[in-house]
């Protein structure tokens, strides 16, 4: 069934426009546009227009994908015609194309254009028109990349995980503010719960976020009206408008934590999960359309400047194994080390599966550019924690922790701080049962790579040599650390982004500085070439890349309470 229904998204036909830019265009006037006998003369009626806004991806040197989406007026027959225009300038002066797109119909009125013959390095303006009913969308900007040589330096905005419910999309508004060329969109960039369900909060309802439709989406129409209501956001809206998006998939696309054959928050009385999967995965390429040529593979690359070969990685669908899960290994006694270790070294694993794997080592391999960048859903470097603090945290995330818990949590804390920081000091005095307490370690989340070791070596393996640095998201908080092989050799650098609404840590320690901060000391001391952790705040990472170095500054907003897109910059990293 899995392979059947894979098989029927690759077929499915995103009706895509081609079309070739050309210098000295002349934009087309109203009247070359022939309205139908039973339109001509006739007032539009009802609401009509390009309501979700406009949106440039997957921009190379010479072509980029322009969309929107069109809302036909109740007496507008047959299927609506729309004009795009593009130009070098916002006034349309300079146009390279004026000429009539489809609306795909059978895709929920998207309308998906794919530009060729533009100028590397070069921004560009568009429009979208319908000429029976007047209507005109916004102007969007985009620009395509550099060729090597054209460009020093490259700015990537990192992003993932808004959850629509949980308050406004600021990260998004100062995306549209900052200063990045393209916009990384890590995944999770609807969430599927019902109204009320995850990511609801005390400002859900005053803010008018709760979800449409009300329950869990599990249908084709209920993820279109889902992308719907997200894409019906300002700030999302003018982040597209301003920047040409490059995105992947994660789980709540489809459903949470959801791996190539099932899902944690997929149940039998909600039908079949691969029916799902493929209705999910279809409407993610109506409203965020990728160029790839079989849509359940959205792996690729993008070479900008010389300087970054951007690989896109689904490590969440196309070949994932299912996660393993602490509680499986749980016996009376205790945790079954043997059990869990064999399963967790097991070579035969994989978060990837074999085709993608192959293709990027292929890529690893073959690219010439400075900065080899995965573009990964989920954390790669080591989370490793003390074996009695992960329980301990199992503990409290399981809901509603007692202060007895949480003051246990506390001296806990305190206790293995101290010996590390002793150990590092080189007190001779730490005896082999201290020791112990902060080397027994275990990785903190095993639905990251952390839970596919082998085939994170294989990945580390073939980039030997190279400058590789990880981006990645999911988790809600903002990690920075360094990538170690299994034999504790550097091999290079992950810079890991907050989400733009999602709760992070706050969500199971609470809201108070002090105690958030003590969090963040300890982990990043506790857990090995962790360089830096935020475990509350929203916001994204800018990452820069030249000749010489990549550079993370990852940035907050102060609140998703209330409209502000005003960004602090938290911390720097820089790596050579």
């Amino acid at each position: 069934m899995e392979k059947k229904n894979l098989n029927l998204l690759s077929r499915r036909s995103f009706l895509r426009n081609s079309v070739i830019a050309t210098a000295g265009v002349t934009l087309l006037p109203s009247a070359l546009i022939s309205c139908s006998d039973d339109d001509a003369g006739t007032t539009p009626e009802g609401n009509f227009g390009f309501y979700e806004g406009v949106a440039s991806f997957d921009p190379t040197q010479d072509r980029v994908i322009l969309w929107t989406r069109y809302t036909p007026a109740v007496n507008e027959s047959g299927k609506p015609v729309i004009l795009l225009d593009v130009a070098k300038d916002p006034g349309f002066t300079s146009a390279v194309v004026s000429q009539t797109v489809e609306v795909d119909t059978a895709s929920d009125y998207t309308v998906n254009v794919d530009v060729s013959n533009l100028s590397s390095y070069t921004r560009y303006y568009y429009r979208f028109r319908n000429e029976k009913t007047g209507a005109v969308s916004v102007v969007g900007e985009t620009r395509t990349l550099p060729k090597a040589g054209e460009a020093n330096e490259v700015k990537l905005v990192v992003v993932s995980c808004a959850n629509f419910q949980s308050g406004l999309f600021n990260v998004y508004g100062a995306v549209a503010e900052s200063e990045a060329d393209v916009v990384v969109h890590l995944g999770d960039y609807i969430y599927e719960y019902g109204a009320g369900g995850y990511g609801t909060n005390t400002t859900t309802a005053t803010l008018g976020r709760a979800h449409v439709p009300a329950g869990e989406i599990t249908r084709l129409e209920d993820y279109r009206a889902r992308y719907r209501q997200y894409r019906s956001d300002e700030q999302l809206q003018k982040a597209h408008q301003l920047k040409p998006f490059i995105c992947v998939w994660d789980d709540h696309e489809i459903t949470n934590d959801a791996y190539k054959d099932g899902a944690e928050n997929h149940q039998p009385n909600e039908g079949d999960y691969n029916t799902r999967k493929m209705y999910a995965l279809q409407v993610w390429h109506e409203y965020l359309p990728a160029r790839v040529t079989d849509n359940s593979k959205i792996y690729r690359n993008f070479e900008i400047a010389g300087l970054v070969n951007l690989m896109m990685l689904d490590t969440r669908i196309i070949g994932r194994d299912k996660q393993l899960e602490y509680s499986a290994y749980i016996t009376p006694s205790g945790l079954n080390a043997a059990a869990f270790l064999a399963d967790w070294q097991n070579p035969g694993r994989t978060i990837l599966g074999t085709e993608q794997r192959n293709w990027l080592m292929s890529r690893l391999g073959a690219s010439t550019a400075k900065w080899q960048v995965l573009g990964s859903q989920v954390l790669m470097s080591k989370i490793f924690i003390p074996a009695e603090l992960l329980l301990m945290t199992a503990q409290i995330a399981s809901g509603n922790p007692t202060p007895e818990l949480l003051l246990q949590f506390n001296t806990l804390v305190t206790q293995l701080v101290s010996i590390k920081t002793r150990i590092l000091q080189g007190d001779t005095t730490v005896t082999a049962a201290e020791r112990a307490r902060v080397e027994t370690v275990l990785p903190y989340n095993l639905d990251a790579w952390d839970g596919y070791p082998v085939e994170r070596e294989m990945v580390f393996a073939a980039a030997a040599g190279k400058k590789l640095v990880s981006l990645a998201g999911d988790t809600h908080n903002a990690w920075g650390s360094t990538l170690a092989d299994a034999s504790g050799n550097e091999v290079g650098t992950e810079f890991a982004t907050a989400s733009v609404t999602s709760p992070g840590l706050e969500a199971i320690f609470g809201n108070s500085l002090q105690v958030i901060a003590g969090v963040e000391q300890a982990f990043t001391l506790l857990i090995d070439r962790l360089n830096y952790l935020n475990a509350s705040q929203r916001g994204y990472v800018l990452a820069t890349f030249t000749n010489s170095n990549a550079h993370a500054d990852w940035r907050y907003v102060s609140t998703i309470a209330t409209r502000n897109t005003a960004t602090t910059s938290g911390k720097k990293l820089t790596t050579a």
